[in-house]
């Protein structure tokens, strides 16, 4: 579990590189008045790493072929950290906005994957499922109120 938990928290470590100035950075953003605060991204993503190191060790661990969701799993995992990339380190609104709609199709694709699999690791990523649809949502807003930061 610690091989796990140690490559998806590596992948959060590359999306945190992108991440230094962010809380400088969305504090100059426009954003809706249900956007939360800098503050609870931390928090809420660490507990949402660990919960994917934890689903990818189930499934990793389960017998039987599990080499497509393992590969899914990779893939969300890239594109996860190359929006952070996207968005505050580049920039790039529109490409971040366009990118997290791939990042849910993966994340969709890969519990249905992990379901196959072990349904007690799928179930473990309904809660990122949820997150990364309401940031799908809240990017898409921020981009639009910001066309001159973003």
């Amino acid at each position: 579990m610690l091989g796990w938990l140690l490559v998806v928290f590596v992948a959060a470590a590359v999306g945190a590189a992108a991440s230094v100035d962010a809380p400088s950075f969305y504090a100059q953003l426009s954003k809706p008045a249900w956007a939360p605060p800098a503050g609870v991204f931390g928090p809420v993503w660490t507990v949402l790493y660990a919960l994917m190191g934890v689903a990818a060790w189930l499934v990793w661990r389960s017998p039987g072929p599990k080499r497509a969701a393992l590969t899914l799993f990779g893939a969300q995992l890239a594109a996860n950290a190359l929006w952070s990339w996207l968005f505050f380190a580049w920039h790039r609104g529109a490409l971040a906005a366009v990118e997290i709609l791939v990042l849910l199709a993966l994340i969709v694709a890969m519990i249905v994957a992990f379901w196959r699999i072990s349904r007690l690791a799928a179930l473990l990523m309904v809660p990122y499922l949820l997150w990364v649809s309401f940031a799908s949502v809240l990017t898409w807003a921020v981009w639009r109120s910001n066309p001159t930061l973003l």
